[in-house]
């Protein structure tokens, strides 16, 4: 009786810890160095710390994987250029409005589920291929120096600036 009394004590503390993995080791220092973790990497983070952040930078930092970017559910700002990415999935991410990934490596990019998405600056990378057609809001779009073949912007009517 008292191990069920105490299995249900704690059973509710064990489900408000939830955790975030985050496999690359420099992506979670940038996150303990913003102050969105502590400690040293360990490879996770309490989701509770990180699903509220709306801006996020983590240019330069030598990280080849965002593995973990998909629990930053309230995120509008992120900029990752200047790593080691070779692919991107932001389709969780849908509040997103501003997005630069410029200067990785990357060969994939989903932004397709980023509808609010106003600014993309993917400068720079191996990118052969970019859908943009579900990006309607889009104003701002900055894709030189990859190796698109070709490119839809008949969908994205507030475009300014290519």
């Amino acid at each position: 009786m008292h191990r069920l009394l105490l299995l249900l004590f704690f059973t509710p503390l064990f489900s408000y810890s939830q955790f975030t993995s985050i496999p690359d080791a420099n992506f979670e220092q940038a996150l303990i160095d913003l102050g969105h973790d502590t400690g040293t990497p360990d490879g996770q983070v309490l989701t509770a710390n990180i699903s509220g952040v709306t801006t996020l930078d983590v240019s330069s930092d030598s990280i080849g994987d965002l593995t973990g970017i998909e629990a930053f559910t309230a995120l509008s700002y992120l900029n990752c250029g200047y790593n080691l990415l070779t692919s991107l999935d932001l389709t969780q991410n849908t509040a997103l409005t501003s997005l630069g990934c410029h200067s990785n490596q990357l060969t994939s990019l989903d932004v397709t589920q980023n509808t609010a998405l106003i600014y993309l600056s993917c400068i720079g990378n191996q990118l052969t291929s970019l859908d943009v057609t579900q990006n309607t809001a889009l104003t701002d779009l900055v894709c030189r120096s990859n190796q698109l073949t070709s490119l839809d912007v008949t969908q994205n009517t507030a475009l300014i600036y290519l």
